[in-house]
């Protein structure tokens, strides 16, 4: 099993589908390769970058997102944010609140400094896969960190903007604070941003590595009013910067984002449709939230007599790595599969055929 999942041991294996990881296989815009050559030509390399970033891409990242008067950190990924994030501000926190299904590394981040995590469990159709006011009313306190992931890995679901409404006034009645992890936005359709809101009490997080691609570049950003963001930035997680040769790339895919953005979309969207119609026609399991919001499907095999760690091995065993469940959701984690769905569509039709094949379930199992 641990060499199962180990991505070296997948890196090492020529052929293998990425559909596991949510990350974006398509070929990335021409401007970007040709920003990366230059940076490494000019050994940039060798340069240490602004401790906050490039001037020009941090003013990038808040246009793109649509909130003027607010400010950008650059980041060695969304993850080194959300760590400085929950590491940095441990000692205003009283309890972080994340959910179940979720992503689990904040909560771990927060439990380094002691700080206590309460989860919310949103699986099922009962709080349409996302935490609802109500809910968070239960669990909130002074002074907490609400880590909401939106849209919603690893079901793909998204927040309206009356329900982010409902929670951010909590947020504010309590003098807590909102790390909004949009790290798939751009795959969303009618997204709103909490800091529309609650622009002095939201962290937004952003990444690079799922829309443009930039995954194995670490790059990513925390935006947020100027006084809330000056808490982080005064002692900087990486005050030499971070990967100039990213941020060069990150610029570049910013200023082609409209085109790109519109083949990635539909790239994403008719590969989901493959996916879904294979879960349909195979008897097997069934899409959690559809249409998805993020560049992924859940699917749920509840019903079988197979776990979801089982059906993952019988994929990679053909060559197609997608991820059980029990990466991101300690209760319903054996219920689901998740399958990446930015990649080339020769990778959605090998998932197909190599779901289509596998045994129908014959029973519970539990």
């Amino acid at each position: 099993m641990t060499a199962a999942w180990s991505f070296e041991f997948l890196l090492n294996r020529p052929g293998v589908a990425w559909m596991g990881q949510n990350t974006t296989h398509l070929e990335p815009p021409p401007e970007v390769l040709d920003a990366l050559l230059r940076s490494t030509r000019a050994h940039e390399f060798q340069l240490y970058a602004p401790a906050l970033g490039f001037e020009e891409l941090r003013e990038l990242i808040v246009e793109d997102l649509g909130l003027p008067g607010m400010a950008a950190w650059i980041t060695d990924g969304a993850v080194g944010g959300l760590h400085h994030i929950c590491t940095a501000l441990a000692g205003d926190i009283t309890r972080l609140i994340t959910t179940d299904p979720g992503w689990p590394w904040p909560g771990r981040f927060a439990g380094l400094e002691n700080v206590p995590v309460s989860t919310v469990e949103v699986y099922g159709a009962g709080h349409g896969c996302r935490m609802t006011a109500g809910q968070l009313a239960n669990t909130i306190e002074a002074g907490s960190l609400i880590y909401l992931i939106d849209p919603l890995n690893p079901l793909g679901s998204r927040y309206e903007r009356d329900e982010l409404a409902a929670i951010a006034e909590l947020a504010r009645e309590t003098g807590s604070l909102i790390v909004h992890d949009c790290t798939y936005r751009h795959f969303a359709d009618g997204h709103t941003l909490a800091a529309e809101l609650y622009p002095e009490g939201t962290l937004t997080t952003y990444s690079f590595s799922k829309w443009l691609g930039l995954a194995g570049l670490r790059l990513g950003a925390v935006v947020a009013a100027p006084s809330l963001l000056s808490r982080l930035t005064a002692v900087p997680s990486n005050p030499l910067g971070a990967n100039i040769q990213a941020q060069r790339a990150a610029i570049a895919g910013l200023k082609v984002k409209g085109p790109w953005l519109d083949r990635l979309r539909a790239t994403n969207r008719h590969n989901q449709e493959i996916v879904c119609r294979a879960v349909d026609d195979s008897g097997l399991g069934s899409v959690v939230v559809r249409p998805s919001h993020g560049n992924f499907l859940a699917v749920d095999i509840g019903a079988g007599s197979r776990t979801s760690e089982e059906i993952c091995r019988a994929l990679l065993d053909q060559d197609i790595f997608i991820r059980p469940g029990t990466y991101q959701s300690p209760r319903f984690g054996e219920r689901f599969v998740k399958i990446s769905t930015s990649v080339p569509t020769e990778w959605a039709e090998r998932f197909a055929a190599a779901w289509s094949g596998l045994p129908a379930p014959t029973g519970t199992g539990r």
